[in-house]
């Protein structure tokens, strides 16, 4: 159980609620949605996040901003050539580059003032599948940053942003209101929504993270089924922003960096555009703090699978299968009997993305390290390490905590995530030992003649 966080700003819990604020009393117009004379002289604008006709009991998702300029009042867009490593068109062969191997990566390196790289200009694509144009498909990115995003905004037309930052806190400033994001912090920025990225100060100039962009379909929560009512992530820990506004939203130039089909234009507006003084509505930005979640696992025998460790999902037209599922694997207590108690060996239809956002995994010379990534591809062998194999083997029957002091994010694709150019060649930060190092020197202890194994035919001495 987590203690509360001490929060900057103010939010209203819950997880896909019919949300209302207003910054200033009376702002939201009482009983209808598009007075003929709003509140304060301010404009109306819907922002909907699903068709209009979308079922209600399908969550359908709009809100209602009343703010101070229409959206509209801008210059026209031009192509945003400063940051050229984010891919969208993942069927164009000149964008990515296949291979079934296992992929692993050391810690991304975070550029180093006093060159200044802000939130827009340092996100890189790792992989994904898909074509946002076709609403269909998913992206990897990070995220490397030293610096602020000054009098700039961005907005995502292609797709929902879920990120998650694995050093540095985040500063967001969004159209619905602010909220910080701390490591073991998630937040989700829905397609349409206006952002800007600033980190806390105390954070020294090195900020990384992991977005994780779903298209043409939206975040939600996993089905519990027998669970029941409760556990996993709990709808009250969701924490949506309260509005907020920037009071002098005329006395700056905002560039707004919009993607759009998977590539980067910017336009100029002479006002800020965080100035929604009220909305209300099921579509707005939301975080939760990881060490909220309610981990569920076997009580008796054998370990369950990673599924039930889902945080979000992002479902697919086909039952059970997820475009994406957002996971972790938590701090928690092991109890099964007779039971190899780390994550079995593996090939798996669905697509394995991993990242360490702090602690240790495995081995302890392991490069599976904290700011790092790995991705096992579709029918992909893998599995534990053999140091941490040989160790698990030799741990009695009994209660103890596993995985304290790390986070480990685990997520799946239905689809086949293909790589970037800059992931496989530009980056420098690919491992090319990662199969051989974890797997390499494994042993074989098959024996025709001897049936029942235990504790004293894997000590050293045992082949």
């Amino acid at each position: 159980m987590t203690k509360p966080q001490d929060e900057i700003y103010k939010y209203q819990s819950g997880f896909g609620n019919q949300f209302e604020s207003e910054a200033l009393p009376g702002a939201l117009p009482v009983g209808q949605n598009t007075p003929l004379y709003p509140p304060y002289g301010l404009f109306t604008e819907q922002l909907n996040g699903t068709a209009f006709t979308v079922p209600r009991n399908h969550f359908n998702q709009r809100s209602w901003l009343y703010r101070i300029h229409p959206s509209v009042n801008h210059n026209s867009f031009s192509p945003y050539t400063k940051n050229k490593r984010i891919v969208g068109n993942f069927n164009n062969p000149n964008n990515v580059t296949i291979t079934p191997d296992q992929l692993r990566w050391l810690p991304f390196e975070i550029p180093k003032l006093p060159d200044a790289v802000d939130f827009v200009d340092g996100i890189s694509t790792l992989c994904g599948a898909g074509d946002p144009s076709l609403c269909a498909g998913m992206s990897i990115h990070i995220y490397l940053a030293n610096s602020d995003m000054k009098n700039r905004a961005m907005m995502n037309s292609d797709g929902d942003f879920l990120i998650v930052p694995q050093q540095g806190t985040m500063d967001i400033q969004t159209e619905f209101g602010k909220m910080t994001v701390r490591p073991n912090e998630i937040c989700v920025i829905q397609r349409g929504i206006k952002f800007k990225v600033e980190f806390l100060k105390e954070d020294k100039a090195a900020y990384r993270g992991y977005i994780f962009e779903v298209y043409g379909a939206n975040y939600e929560l996993p089905e519990l089924g027998p669970i029941g009512s409760n556990g996993l992530a709990n709808v009250r820990d969701f924490l949506t922003p309260v509005a907020a506004y920037d009071e002098n939203s005329e006395s700056k130039q905002f560039e707004i960096v919009q993607k759009f089909h998977g590539q980067m234009f910017s336009a100029v507006q002479n006002r800020s555009p965080f100035d929604v003084v009220a909305w209300h509505g099921n579509y707005a930005p939301y975080k939760y703090d990881l060490d909220r979640f309610c981990a569920i696992d076997s009580v008796t025998f054998d370990i369950s699978d990673p599924s039930i460790y889902t945080v979000l999902t992002c479902k697919s037209q086909k039952i059970g299968t997820a475009t994406f599922d957002f996971m972790i694997i938590p701090p928690r207590y092991s109890v099964q009997k007779n039971t190899l108690r780390i994550p079995y060996f593996h090939r798996n239809v669905m697509t394995e993305f991993a990242a360490l956002l702090f602690g240790g995994y495995g081995g302890e010379e392991s490069s599976f390290q904290p700011g790092g990534a790995v991705i096992h591809s579709s029918v992909g062998p893998h599995g534990p390490e053999t140091q941490a194999f040989e160790k698990a083997v030799k741990i009695p029957n009994g209660a103890f905590e596993i995985g304290g002091g790390s986070q480990i994010l685990l997520c799946e694709s239905m689809y086949q995530l293909v790589t970037t150019k800059w992931a496989i060649q530009d980056c420098g930060k690919l491992y090319k030992d990662y199969s051989k190092e974890d797997w390499g020197d494994i042993k074989v202890r098959f024996n025709p003649h001897k049936r029942d194994f235990d504790i004293t035919d894997y000590t050293d001495n045992s082949l």
